[in-house]
């Protein structure tokens, strides 16, 4: 049994990583609700991989608004008495904010982000999971989303980059316990054995 002292637990990671997935298995296995980023529904999205530069702040300010949403949704939940698993960390739009913006739009997003961030859930554990970005590449591949077909290498690789640097720096998860886990030889989709690994580091480092 998970630590109950952990009521929200975040699984963070680069895209393709396979954050849905995990959180999808452990809510199953924890008999426990999921809060599950929404994707799909922004409608930059496709333009964005076209042309990343010209659509970067409306898909950026589409999906900070979208998490916002779902996170003081989050927020009224009773954490004190239900286990969640979310499949992303509020933060993570400040993270493809500073990939994808610049100059007076970043500023702009800054103020926002600011202004929200006060009012969200503050997870109790956060489980990174790593891949090297060629992996993430296949992964991308084999699930075959319209809207990532343009995705290049050079952008993962930079996200990729992005994603370890955020999460070596403590000061942005200060006070959360963290625990990575290299999923490059792990396939917890398919495989018992690996699922049941990631629920024992889960339970022996999240205490």
């Amino acid at each position: 049994m998970l630590n109950l002292n952990n009521k929200l637990i975040v699984v963070e990671g680069a895209i393709g990583v396979g954050k849905t997935s995990l959180v999808l298995q452990l809510s199953d296995q924890f008999n426990a609700k999921c809060n599950l980023e929404v994707v799909e529904e922004n409608p930059f999205l496709v333009k964005f991989y076209s042309d990343i530069e010209r659509y970067a702040f409306q898909t950026q300010i589409f999906f900070l608004l979208s998490r916002y949403r779902q996170q003081i949704e989050l927020a009224q939940m009773d954490l004190f008495h239900q286990l969640i698993f979310s499949d992303y960390l509020f933060a993570k739009d400040r993270i493809f904010a500073h990939l994808n913006l610049s100059g007076s739009e970043l500023s702009m997003y800054e103020k926002l982000y600011n202004i929200m961030s006060k009012n969200i859930p503050k997870p109790d554990l956060i489980v990174y999971l790593q891949a090297s970005t060629e992996l993430l590449m296949k992964r991308i591949a084999l699930r075959d989303r319209p809207f990532e077909r343009k995705m290049s290498y050079e952008y993962m690789m930079r996200l990729n980059s992005t994603y370890e640097d955020f999460f070596s720096a403590q000061d942005n998860y200060k006070g959360i316990k963290l625990i990575k886990i290299n999923t490059n030889h792990l396939d917890f989709v398919g495989k018992k054995e690996d699922f049941k690994y990631i629920i024992s580091k889960i339970f022996n480092e999240g205490e």
